[in-house]
């Protein structure tokens, strides 16, 4: 009896560990994560394209999960100066050819930002996906030698949220790939794409995000990350109105 129980300990511990499988709201977070951290400080070029005209943006952003987010145009020119400012629920525009600063109503969160197919909400991180959402896995796939989970995230009851869910391809190392927006109708209203995957700052990151409406598909965003710092310590002036306006 004693060799057996012997040899059983030495089977189990020779034996490798099955490593556990994710859950979709461990993917979720581990995505959120994996694109800001605790804190981030980055230079972005934003280019909006639509059938009749094309625009550029020169942007540098900040954040402080959960709650603060500050972006800032530096080009063009005519609309160098521009900023956004969110404080949790609260969010305000910069608008300085007209030295003025507007609240944003939470009714107009969901409306394009400078124009883009991102809306307010997309580009300052209201809405929390791993707090306002229920996640399940509802597909895998092997795909160029990763693992590839297909999470739908189904909104709860009270969360300040207007899709009726959403759709997420996550790597098992927790890199987006896509991630679907589906409208009250249950109809796919945009898509966005995550490619370009490269090492910033010490993590692999998408570094090329375009955001397409599903009516229109002439009609896209595409965001570059330029240069971004991780879990940089920010200071909390930062992330005042005085600052917004005057960013000096």
């Amino acid at each position: 009896m004693k060799r057996c129980s012997l040899f059983l300990i030495l089977l189990l511990t020779t034996i490798p560990l099955a490593k556990a499988s994710p859950n979709g709201a461990q993917l979720v977070d581990g995505m959120e994560n994996t694109l800001w951290a605790d804190s981030n400080h980055g230079r972005f070029s934003m280019r909006i394209e639509t059938e009749y005209w094309t625009r550029e943006l020169d942007l540098e952003a900040w954040m402080d999960r959960p709650d603060k987010t500050l972006i800032r145009i530096h080009a063009p020119k005519k609309e160098s100066g521009i900023g956004s400012l969110r404080i949790k629920d609260a969010m305000w525009n910069y608008l300085p050819k007209v030295d003025r600063t507007i609240k944003i109503p939470p009714s107009m969160m969901l409306q394009p930002w400078m124009g883009s197919n991102f809306s307010n909400d997309d580009l300052v991180k209201e809405s929390s996906f791993v707090d306002d959402y229920t996640h399940e896995i509802i597909n895998s796939e092997q795909r160029d030698g990763h693992t590839i989970y297909r999470v739908r995230s189904i909104p709860k009851p009270d969360a300040p949220v207007v899709w009726s869910r959403l759709e997420f391809d996550i790597r098992a190392d927790f890199v987006p790939l896509s991630m679907t927006y589906y409208g009250e109708r249950d109809q796919v209203v945009k898509t966005m794409s995550y490619t370009d995957i490269r090492v910033m700052d010490g993590r692999k990151i998408p570094t090329r995000w375009t955001m397409t409406d599903a009516d229109n598909t002439k009609s896209r965003t595409v965001i570059k990350i330029e240069t971004i710092k991780f879990n940089v310590p920010l200071d909390d002036d930062l992330f005042t109105l005085r600052r917004l306006r005057n960013p000096r």
